[in-house]
């Protein structure tokens, strides 16, 4: 199991935005990693309450955290940074998360070019399905 010292300064997420706490598995392909509960502290929560839509941070994070992995395998300099450049298919099974319950989130690459990379994602609550969808990564420079 990886934890967060493994892709600390990779990804831009820091401090209480850094979601991802730790990676059960990963491949060239995939990722499979964990996050803890949210908690009362957590910076996207409102009111005590944590929307669903916001699973999809978790999606990216963990797109994020595998393409920082990648780079880290394939070359130790950072890589360039990349901006999320869109959602889509993003399916809701329930309008809010349990803040009190961890999170698992798994990512699939479906697609790398020079300037994106395109992901699949879907982010777990107790087993079962919360959010599903895309992600769209673009670059601030192609990474060579």
């Amino acid at each position: 199991m990886l934890t967060r010292e493994h892709w600390a300064g990779r990804i831009p997420h820091a401090q209480a935005m850094a979601l991802i706490a730790r990676v059960h598995a990963w491949d060239a392909q995939s990722i499979d990693a964990g996050a803890d509960a949210p908690g009362s502290a957590h910076p996207l929560l409102r009111e005590g309450r944590l929307h669903a839509v916001h699973a999809c941070e978790y999606g990216a994070q963990a797109a994020a955290v595998h393409g920082a992995l990648l780079a880290q395998a394939q070359r130790p300099q950072a890589s360039p940074a990349g901006l999320l450049a869109a959602l889509r298919d993003v399916r809701l099974s329930a309008p809010w998360l349990d803040p009190a319950l961890p999170l698992r989130i798994r990512a699939w690459r479906l697609a790398a070019l020079p300037a994106a990379v395109q992901y699949r994602f879907e982010v777990l609550q107790a087993g079962a399905p919360c959010v599903q969808g895309q992600v769209l990564i673009a670059f601030a420079e192609s990474p060579s």
